[in-house]
């Protein structure tokens, strides 16, 4: 299977210039997502993950899936106002624009193992932002893995001290 035939392309959203990649193509699809599924989890093969974080609101699809897999709890970050609880707070520049996320303040104990999922890893300051969100809260980052890293963006050396997978690459 080829997971790439269950992502389209959309041109100039969320504003002109920008190619977003869809994944709800690939979310439709019962066995494209299992597959993909499996191939993030084949990649955290004796890692042991206490939590794992999902980056609002893509990353969510799968780290749901991930934290049920991997018998480990599920962490939400959210875009700034978005929680109910008291909340830890970093912001960041995206490819269109800026943003700030939060954490709730108790969802990572001190020297929790933890990994961090997202949907796309583009210019990485999203991923950078969430990775200094867990280790202001003690938490020790096993690996940061996304759907797709779009490669020709650099968002990698954003985050170069942390290992990275992603299950498709452009």
């Amino acid at each position: 299977m080829s997971l790439k035939e269950y992502v389209r392309d959309i041109q100039d959203f969320p504003k002109k210039g920008i190619l977003f990649k869809d994944i709800t193509p690939l979310l439709m699809s019962p066995e494209a997502t299992n597959e993909c599924l499996q191939i993030l989890i084949e990649n955290l093969k004796n890692k042991r993950i206490d939590k794992v974080i999902g980056v609002e609101s893509r990353g969510f699809f799968f780290a749901t899936l991930l934290a049920h897999e991997l018998q480990a709890g599920f962490v939400p970050v959210r875009k700034a106002g978005k929680l109910p609880f008291d909340t830890v707070s970093a912001s960041y520049t995206l490819e269109y624009g800026t943003d700030t996320l939060e954490i709730h303040a108790d969802a990572i104990q001190k020297g929790d193992k933890v990994l961090i999922h997202d949907d796309v890893l583009a210019t990485g300051g999203t991923i950078k932002a969430v990775c200094e969100l867990v280790e202001k809260l003690g938490g020790e980052i096993v690996q940061v893995n996304f759907l797709m890293e779009l490669t020709f963006l650099n968002g990698g050396d954003k985050i170069a001290g942390y290992e990275r997978f992603a299950a498709l690459q452009y």
